[in-house]
């Protein structure tokens, strides 16, 4: 690297800088065009009679130099040319060209070519994805930002497209390269997935052996790792777009996630036209003040070198101490204090699906996340079926009313149809109190079901207005937020501590706003990919016509909702006037709720939320 001293006038440094950038440039241009042994997809397609070949169209012809020949792969997808350079090279640009017929030009629209050291690509990494139409007898080139060396380089075709190229042609000189400068689809973190043997995940059962790459911060930072992935969800695995799994050999720490873990999702958000509704729950669920609120990270995801579109990666929600932080039980566990606890579980619409489940007293299915259903013992299954049986009969005694009207108020705030058809809960080891959280599963929220929409219309809370919710939930959420008057208080002063934070229209229309632009580049790939903006997917309730229309919708529902809310809880935003100072803790003080109750003497041991504390003659407001 050529350094230049800060004490060169700036006018003199500006000049070498472009001198050099000149040389580089140069350097690039004056790589020569690259061969090696083409590898790739041996099984072809005979056009003319359809059948499978190994002698037309092959592999061979897509590096002939000769644009009226093409190689046409048997399969539909996940197929590929390319070449063994024998030795690793540094890519600096690459050329295509479409077969000669009408369906070319638009067959290697997000066609990638890739770079790998092992024969397999199970280490391949990505660099470059077309995002244009290709031009018939022309042969295109795109300069290549990725500083890595390959020995293996290759061209994959689009989903459904045969590959069905008429020219690959690959530059660059000879070099192991480094890790300095490495390529993303577009702004958002890559996420690249190779199978052994290019299995496609096929079931939530079955781990398919993985390498997965992570390429984020700028094009400076990789996280490379060997590890499996799986389908995973309910539902949303019926999509074409499908949600996975992923889990590393060893944990990782993912991105900017606050969790070192194994396992980590990757939603589809097949049905959410936005690609923003989970993330932007989960602010919400932030700032009402939930304990622990999943990390997720909108990516761009690859799988075997085909591009699959926009996701959100995220926390796989279990036990760990930066997830669901509990005691996690062994088998051992049987007696005791250890039998008490900790215990993850969901009441769960999908519970008949599982293998560890039970119908409760009265009538909500719940099924247990952990222990799971390998581990978890006979006496470990009945202690908590019999304590959350307690709970639905003596909530007052045995529910966190705490985490409950906050994840209520998430729910409600986001229009969250779906809130009580999943609900996940937890208990402590030693402490008889059923915790409610994580939220979980917005796809449908922010007025995208068309059974409620438009939910600002409603007059009552939208799991009382065609909510769906499994089991019998609807009357046991109706105890608490509608027949028990501390219960209803509470929500109330919940609500209050969320708007003295700031919790307004503006500032959530903001917040959608900074998604947007951060989708921007990403959603343009995905529906490219998936192009059904103009289609009714899931339960949509209106086609918008465009990406920008979608979240248009998303921000007039959420700058409408909070004034809703407000009526609804028969609430006025007042601005609190008390100032913030400190107190003394060494002298005695009372504790009030800022709707007046009486909370005792003492600060320790309350939730977190905004206080009144009364010393002497001053009054505080406090924020724990």
């Amino acid at each position: 690297m050529v350094m230049i001293s800060k004490v060169v006038p700036d006018k003199i440094r500006r000049c070498v800088m472009c001198l050099l950038l000149l040389i580089t440039v140069s350097a690039v241009a004056e790589d020569g065009k690259l061969t090696g042994r083409v590898i790739g997809t041996v099984e072809t397609v005979d056009y003319s009679t359809f059948n499978k070949s190994t002698t037309v169209n092959t592999r061979e012809m897509a590096f002939d130099g000769n644009l009226n020949t093409y190689f046409a792969s048997w399969e539909r997808s996940y197929t590929w040319t390319g070449l063994d350079l024998g030795s690793p090279h540094v890519i600096t640009k690459v050329g295509w060209s479409p077969r000669n017929d009408v369906h070319g030009e638009a067959r290697v629209v997000l066609g990638v070519f890739e770079g790998a050291n092992r024969e397999d690509f199970m280490d391949a990494l990505p660099l470059y994805i077309i995002k244009e139409r290709g031009t018939i007898g022309v042969i295109s080139y795109s300069t290549v930002n990725c500083s890595a060396g390959f020995r293996y380089v290759r061209y994959i075709g689009p989903s459904d497209a045969r590959c069905n190229i008429a020219e690959i042609e690959f530059y660059g000189h000879l070099g192991e390269g480094d890790n300095s400068n490495l390529y993303q689809l577009t702004n958002l973190p890559t996420v690249s997935i190779h199978t052994l043997n290019g299995v496609i995940p096929f079931d939530k059962k079955n781990d398919i052996e993985a390498q997965i790459s992570i390429i984020a911060d700028g094009e400076e930072s990789l996280l490379a790792a060997a590890g499996t992935i799986r389908e995973r969800g309910n539902y949303s695995r019926t999509f074409p777009k499908k949600p996975y799994r992923i889990k590393f050999d060893k944990k990782k720490q993912v991105l900017d996630a606050p969790a070192k873990a194994k396992k980590w999702t990757l939603i589809n958000n097949y049905g959410d036209k936005t690609l923003m509704r989970n993330l932007l729950a989960f602010e919400l669920s932030r700032r009402m003040g939930m304990p622990y609120t999943p990390y997720g990270r909108a990516v761009d995801v690859m799988l075997n070198g085909e591009y699959k579109g926009c996701y959100q990666l995220c926390d796989q929600v279990e036990v760990h101490k930066n997830r669901v932080n509990i005691t996690e039980m062994t088998p051992q566990d049987l007696s005791g204090s250890a039998l008490t606890g900790g215990y993850f579980f969901e009441i769960d619409a999908y519970a008949d699906q599982e293998q560890k489940w039970f119908w409760s007293n009265q009538g909500n299915p719940v099924t247990i996340k952990s222990p799971d259903e390998d581990s978890i013992a006979n006496v470990q299954f009945n202690y908590i079926r019999n304590h959350f049986n307690k709970l639905e009969s003596q909530w007052r005694t045995y529910l966190d009313l705490n985490t409950f009207l906050r994840h209520f108020l998430v729910g409600e705030l986001s229009g969250n149809t779906d809130t009580y058809w999943s609900v996940f809960m937890y208990k402590k080891r030693d402490d008889d109190i059923v915790y409610t959280g994580p939220v979980w599963d917005f796809d449908l929220a922010f007025d995208n079901d068309n059974r409620t929409y438009p939910v600002n219309s409603k007059t009552d809370f939208i799991y009382r207005s065609g909510g769906s919710s499994a089991g019998n939930m609807r009357t046991f959420v109706d105890r608490i937020v509608i027949n028990d008057s501390q219960a209803k208080a509470q929500l109330v002063e919940l609500w209050d501590e969320a708007r003295q934070n700031g919790l307004n229209k503006e500032s959530l229309t903001l917040y959608v706003d900074s998604l947007e632009a951060e989708l921007q580049q990403s959603q343009e790939l995905n529906f490219m990919r998936w192009p059904v903006m103009l289609d009714w997917v899931h339960q949509n309730p209106h086609i918008w016509g465009s990406y920008e229309q979608e979240v248009q919708n998303v921000r007039r529902f959420i700058s409408q909702r909070v004034e809703w809310m407000d009526k609804r809880l028969n609430y006025t935003f007042v601005p609190s006037s008390i100032a913030d100072v400190r107190i003394d803790l060494h002298q005695p003080y009372q504790v009030f709720t800022v709707s007046g109750r009486y909370c005792g003497k003492s600060l320790h041991g309350h939730p977190h939320g905004v206080y009144i504390v009364r010393q002497g003659n001053i009054t505080h407001k406090v924020t724990l």
